[in-house]
């Protein structure tokens, strides 16, 4: 919603906005833009007098100002049916859908256009500096947006990417998540071959054949041309060298070698998918492959926050049991390609479940298995609706579950050394903890 009123000032409307929480990056992002943010939903906000209230999927029937809005009767609109009718008809949609990678995959894709001179708009649920921001409306003729599969609006159940009607769509991976909307992962996959379902015969599936989930989506029907990474017959990474330089190969045929400074497998797929995509709008593979050398990620991916004596401290969105072990992963394989590593640093990883999903219980079973690559791990515990260290007991002196934050700063400060690399992964702001660690860490 934030991008999606970035846009809208960009085409010369004057946008506001309000929101339970506003945190960074997206208030940052959104203050430098000179957008007036509302903390709250008071219905004395009907004062602004809009044309139109645009309505994000956060809104539920009892919000005081959505209310307001009914009972006087004022013209409002979801978020993606907005921008499908003021901004993306007529442009070449490349859309990126899949429980894992979305903000980064976009983000690469978005980034391999410009250097392409494409000039793409594009909306991305997060910043990545080499764009600078996660939303722009663009001065070309193709948009990347991140499909959601998540429910549009309170009066619009349909999952949002629906709206967005792709020529290239990327079909990263797909396992069960947003337990609050969805009964199990058959009900997901009947929503992504709705989506399926409206990719022209002229565009491009670009698939993750290795996803069992997404092969049945598929097997329902599929009229577009399909490409699949991870498969022989199609686009391939091989492993990565010392140097983390990695071959790339489309057809059995190599097409590149690719050296960045990302980590972790699933780097390696999202950047496939990304080439495969920009390929099928006209970028050729090793002028892509270029672009990528030079993509630095996206915030609050493996982001490092700071450092204080001699511990780093991480920023990560990851918030499923698969993002959790794969961006443990990235971090382990990163530390073990450092020069500067010499075996003794540990990965003390800290941990909210902070989704709807996972505050339900949903998947807390498979969360101590994604820790396993952990040395240690710390649990925020607050505010869940189940007992957290019986769950998390089967790691033994390895992980603690904390329902205080300012007992937990203090209990990982205590414990980390020089070395040591924190990683912090939360889907909210979490209550600002890799600076109050940072603080903590500092020497008295």
């Amino acid at each position: 919603m934030g991008g999606i009123a970035a846009i809208a000032q960009q085409a010369g409307h004057r946008v506001t906005g309000c929101d339970a929480n506003v945190y960074p990056p997206m208030s940052e992002q959104l203050g430098a833009l000179g957008i007036r943010l509302i903390e709250g939903y008071g219905a004395d906000q009907l004062a602004l007098a809009p044309d139109l209230w645009v309505v994000g999927n956060v809104v539920t029937r009892g919000n005081p100002l959505m209310e307001a809005i009914l009972d006087r009767g004022d013209r409002y609109q979801s978020g993606p049916q907005w921008l499908y009718e003021h901004v993306l008809i007529g442009k070449w949609v490349l859309a990126v859908a899949g429980t894992h990678g979305k903000t980064t995959t976009s983000s690469m894709l978005a980034w391999i256009l410009e250097c392409a001179g494409h000039r793409p708009g594009f909306l991305i649920g997060g910043v990545a500096p080499d764009l600078e921001v996660s939303a722009r409306a663009g001065l070309g003729g193709t948009f990347v947006i991140e499909a959601d599969e998540y429910d549009t609006a309170f009066f619009d159940k349909r999952s949002k990417f629906v709206h967005y009607r792709p020529k290239t769509a990327i079909l990263n991976n797909l396992e069960f998540d947003h337990a609050d909307i969805f009964a199990d992962l058959a009900s997901i996959e009947r929503q992504f071959h709705h989506f399926v379902r409206i990719i022209p015969s002229a565009g491009r599936i670009i698939t993750n054949s290795r996803d069992e989930a997404l092969n049945r989506v598929l097997a329902q029907g599929c009229w577009t041309p399909v490409e699949a990474f991870g498969d022989p017959r199609g686009w391939e990474a091989g492993e990565p060298d010392e140097e983390g330089a990695f071959e790339i190969a489309f057809a059995g045929r190599p097409v590149g070698r690719l050296c960045w400074e990302l980590a972790g497998a699933y780097n390696r797929t999202n950047g496939l998918a990304a080439i495969a995509a920009a390929r099928h709008a006209g970028v050729e593979p090793a002028q892509a492959i270029e672009a990528l050398a030079r993509f630095q990620g996206v915030r609050r991916r493996l982001e490092l926050r700071g450092t204080a004596r001699g511990v780093r401290v991480y920023d990560d969105f990851a918030h499923h049991p698969t993002a959790i072990r794969e961006t443990i992963a990235a971090l382990r394989q990163r530390m073990e390609g450092s020069r500067a590593h010499d075996g003794t640093g540990r990965i003390l990883a800290v941990f909210e479940p902070r989704s709807n999903t996972l505050k339900q219980g949903v998947l807390k079973d498979a969360l101590p298995g994604s820790f396993a690559a952990a040395d240690k791990v710390y649990i925020y515990s607050a505010g869940l609706a189940w007992d957290a260290w019986p769950v998390f007991s089967s790691l033994g002196g390895r992980a603690a579950c904390e329902p205080d934050l300012g007992d937990l700063v203090r209990a990982i400060a205590a414990e980390a050394r020089e070395g040591d690399q924190i990683l912090v992964m939360s889907n909210g702001d979490f209550g600002g903890i890799h600076q109050k660690l940072i603080a903590a860490l500092q020497p008295c």
